[in-house]
């Protein structure tokens, strides 16, 4: 078994992306947002999301997989940090989800150094990234890479239940 590569998505990518992304919500974030919502969750609604947003791309997010074995198992997106919708000189990652049957497999750890290695790259001075605050096992990821909170929390509401996000942040 080799190692994971990690390449730019593609639009036939999106259908994964989308399995990954469901997935990894209904595993991660159980137990912390209501189940209902979770279940609801649809692969192909995300799908075409996914397709929409791809093709209406101006190309400042940059959306990256990673393959192991000719097998797409994670998904990670980063672009310019948004206050407030309002782009900053800051990068941003927006998401970075793994197959859940492959966490710990170094999928995500490859993903991350990669949105990493590229923002930095890019100029950027710092990284931001919002988790969810219950998450103890994303945060804990992130610290070991070098992340950490700075004290900033954002609400965030599922279906009338509280799941308020830590920002965490990393000089490049």
């Amino acid at each position: 078994m080799s190692g994971p590569r990690v390449r730019e998505m593609t639009l036939a990518d999106c259908d994964r992306v989308a399995e990954i992304r469901v997935r990894g919500w209904q595993s991660a974030y159980r137990g912390l947002m209501p189940q209902p919502y979770l279940d609801a969750l649809s692969v192909t609604e995300d799908a075409e999301r996914r397709r929409e947003r791809f093709r209406q791309s101006d190309g400042s997010v940059v959306n990256l997989v990673a393959e192991q074995d000719g097998e797409l198992l994670g998904w990670a997106a980063h672009g310019p940090y948004r206050e407030d919708e309002v782009r900053t000189a800051d990068a941003e990652l927006y998401a970075l989800y793994v197959d859940p049957g492959r966490y710990g497999a170094g999928i995500g750890h490859a993903l991350l150094q990669e949105s990493v290695r590229r923002c930095a790259a890019a100029g950027h001075d710092r990284m931001y990234l919002w988790v969810l605050k219950g998450n103890t096992h994303a945060r804990a990821f992130y610290e070991r890479a070098g992340f950490r909170p700075d004290g900033t929390e954002e609400p965030f509401e599922v279906d009338g239940v509280p799941v308020p996000e830590v920002r965490y942040t990393r000089s490049l």
